[in-house]
């Protein structure tokens, strides 16, 4: 038996910006709007072509049970970020603009997981300097893996 099973998965993409900067500690956020200010320091991706509004209503079942985990998959320029964060009931997916992954358990319309282990701070830098043309391309890879059927490891 695997360690989990993939029950949906997402793909989006969008690019680069030279406002990016990726430096809050506690969120990370893709945005459909073109402009981006310095003020903006979660933004790691603008012009996507989803939001979480946009994505599956499948995914966004799966984004609903919290077994679930959402593995969370960045390239661009040649440079990969991984991250997990937890599913949860409360997530809605509703918001028409953005996507945001949060450390912390706050949940709004944009919010697709909770409890993520980087936020944008937290990114490679090498990552987060490829994103600062407006030519980069960032691909978001969303998974929902289920974990319920794990067994424990005999010690």
């Amino acid at each position: 038996m695997g360690l989990a099973m993939m029950v949906a998965s997402e793909i989006v993409r969008a690019k680069g910006h030279p406002n990016i900067t990726a430096k809050h500690k506690t969120t990370m956020e893709i945005t459909k709007d073109y402009d981006l200010t310095v003020r903006g320091d979660c933004i790691i991706g603008v012009d996507a072509d989803k939001a979480a509004l946009d994505l599956s209503s499948k995914f966004k079942e799966a984004l609903r049970l919290p077994g679930n985990l959402l593995y969370v998959v960045l390239e661009s320029g040649g440079f990969r970020e991984h991250l997990i964060a937890h599913c949860s009931r409360d997530i809605g997916a509703t918001d028409p603009r953005r996507i945001i992954i949060r450390r912390s358990n706050f949940i709004e319309p944009a919010t697709i997981g909770v409890y993520a282990t980087k936020a944008a701070g937290d990114l490679d830098r090498r990552l987060i300097n490829s994103l600062k043309s407006s030519d980069a391309v960032l691909t978001v890879r969303l998974y929902v893996l289920r974990l319920d059927d794990v067994e424990p490891v005999n010690a």
